[in-house]
C-alpha cells in the first residue's frame, strides 16, 4: 500500500516520522499516529487513528516508518476529513450577520454536542489556548480559532510537554 506513495510523498513522510521520533530509535509512539498524519496535513478523525493502530496512552507499541507508510497512504486515499476550508463554510452556517462573529456559547455547544464529541475540560483547554474573547455580545471571530485548530493545536502542545 505504501507503493501508492510518490517518492516526494515518502520524502515528507519520513521526515514528519522523524520529528516525533522522541528517543532517536527511528521508532514513534502508536499515541503520535494522528499528530504525525496532522503534521503532513491530513485531519484524520479519532476513529480513523484508531483503526490505523493508534493507541490512547503512551508506551502501548511503538511502529518503523515502514509500519507508518501503510498508514499514511490509506488515510491520504480516505474522502472522509476535513480541512480548513470545510470546517470554516460550517462555522459560517452559524455568523448570522456574515462578519466572521458567531457565538461563543455556539461554538461550545457544536464542540460538546457534535461530531467527535469533547467533554468539557477539552473544550475549556481548546478554548484557553485558541480562542480569542469573546465581545460584550457574546460573539468570537471563529476564522482565528479554526486556523489555529488546524495549524495543529494538539501537536504544539505535545512539543511543549503540556
Amino acid at each position: 500500500m505504501a507503493g501508492d506513495l510518490s517518492a516526494r510523498d515518502i520524502e515528507r513522510a519520513e521526515f514528519a516520522f522523524s520529528i516525533f521520533d522522541m528517543d532517536g530509535e527511528d521508532s514513534i509512539d502508536a499515541n503520535s499516529i494522528g499528530d504525525v498524519l496532522r503534521a503532513l496535513n491530513l485531519n484524520p478523525t479519532l476513529a480513523t487513528i484508531e483503526k490505523m493502530g493508534g493507541t490512547k496512552k503512551r508506551g502501548e507499541k511503538k511502529l518503523k516508518i515502514e509500519e507508518f507508510l501503510p498508514i499514511y497512504a490509506q488515510v491520504k486515499k480516505e474522502k472522509d476529513q476535513g480541512c480548513y476550508e470545510d470546517f470554516l463554510e460550517c462555522l459560517k452556517l452559524y455568523d448570522k450577520n456574515e462578519n466572521g462573529l458567531m457565538l461563543l456559547a455556539e461554538l461550545n455547544h457544536n464542540l460538546l454536542a457534535l461530531g467527535e464529541k469533547l467533554n468539557d475540560d477539552e473544550v475549556a483547554e481548546v478554548f484557553k489556548d485558541c480562542l480569542d474573547p469573546e465581545d460584550d455580545e457574546g460573539q468570537i471571530p471563529y476564522a482565528p480559532f479554526l486556523r489555529k485548530m488546524c495549524d495543529g493545536w494538539g501537536a504544539k502542545k505535545e512539543e511543549g510537554g503540556e
